[in-house]
């Protein structure tokens, strides 16, 4: 089959993308022996057409960069991409430390996200294989989650599904009985490495999240819902620590010194923190009562000391006293 120029003109763009970059260019002639590669020399070559293609591609906003070089041979390059090259890292190492994905998976992401920029720059983004592999067996299960999860947070429908985790046997068990939940969704976040599922349990009027991987059979109802206007996700995902659920109450808590970054790591440099001597600074903030709190403040030791409320101080010296019993007990 005859290709006219619009076939020419189609191969010419994609060597400009595929080939040249901000430091790599191609001239008149190179270009002209790649489009003879690529047709198998069934197209007919000529400088003036291909010049003529160049500047129909630059008028059709395919921004086409042109340099001159040594004995005023000129270069040609398309530099504009929709992603810079440090987003693309960006993404492509987020995706390389989601641990929920396969390996296999994160290849074939990988390789999509490559074909955004030139071969060039693709072959400096990192490959899977210089990461461990990911051993979650439930990642098929957790793809369905997100479109199904997705897709009823944007019609605005409730969830059902049941929900549980793996028992010491490695055996999935369901919570309540394996009894259905019917769960308004606001929210989907990645948070530690899981994604969660936030939203509105109907059963105790409150809001809940919930891990995507310990979700299973999972259904849009045709029940509609409207988003309560007091849900804020920023002041619920920074609430609920480590993503546990509990009472909200107010804590002071004193920390060293060296700990001033764990701090605003985890609450924003917004936090609320007073320097009280040369060694020590306390923080003020709201937190939800739970184990992950006071198992997080336990994990700085002697570095961390809760002020107040008297019931939390109380806890975490019930849970000391529990750890110190346990390496007090003959094998």
């Amino acid at each position: 089959m005859e290709r006219g120029g619009n076939y020419r003109l189609v191969k010419v763009k994609e060597i400009l993308f595929e080939d040249t970059d901000d430091y790599n260019e191609v001239g008149i002639e190179e270009l002209s022996e790649k489009l003879r590669h690529i047709t198998g020399g069934e197209l007919k070559v000529d400088h003036r057409t291909i010049k003529r293609d160049l500047e129909i591609l630059d008028e059709l906003d395919f921004e086409i960069v042109k340099n001159k070089g040594k004995f005023g041979k000129v270069f040609y390059s398309h530099q504009a991409r929709l992603f810079e090259t440090y987003q693309l890292r960006l993404m492509i190492d987020a995706i390389l430390s989601a641990r929920f994905i396969t390996t296999n998976e994160k290849k074939k992401l990988i390789k999509k996200m490559k074909q955004l920029t030139s071969k060039h720059i693709g072959k400096t983004l990192p490959e899977p294989i210089l990461f461990s592999q990911s051993t979650n067996m439930d990642y098929d299960l957790v793809k369905l989650n997100i479109d199904c999860v997705h897709r009823a947070i944007s019609e605005g429908k409730a969830l059902t599904y049941k929900y549980g985790k793996y028992n010491v046997d490695k055996e999935f068990a369901f919570h309540r009985n394996g009894d259905w939940y019917h769960v308004e969704p606001y929210a989907l976040i990645w948070q530690n490495d899981f994604y969660y599922l936030i939203g509105f349990f109907e059963e105790t009027k409150e809001i809940r999240h919930y891990r995507l991987d310990r979700i299973r059979h999972i259904e849009v109802s045709e029940q509609s819902f409207v988003k309560s206007n007091n849900f804020h996700l920023q002041e619920y995902i920074n609430q609920s620590f480590h993503m546990f659920a509990g009472e909200e109450i107010w804590i002071k808590v004193r920390f060293h010194i060296e700990l001033v970054n764990v701090v605003l790591d985890r609450f924003g440099k917004e936090a609320d923190i007073k320097k009280i001597n040369e060694d020590h600074f306390v923080l003020t903030t709201k937190a939800k009562l739970s184990g992950g709190l006071i198992n997080w403040i336990l994990t700085w030791g002697n570095q961390a000391k809760v002020l107040s409320p008297d019931h939390l101080v109380d806890s975490v010296k019930d849970k000391i006293k529990q750890m110190n019993e346990v390496y007090q007990e003959s094998e």
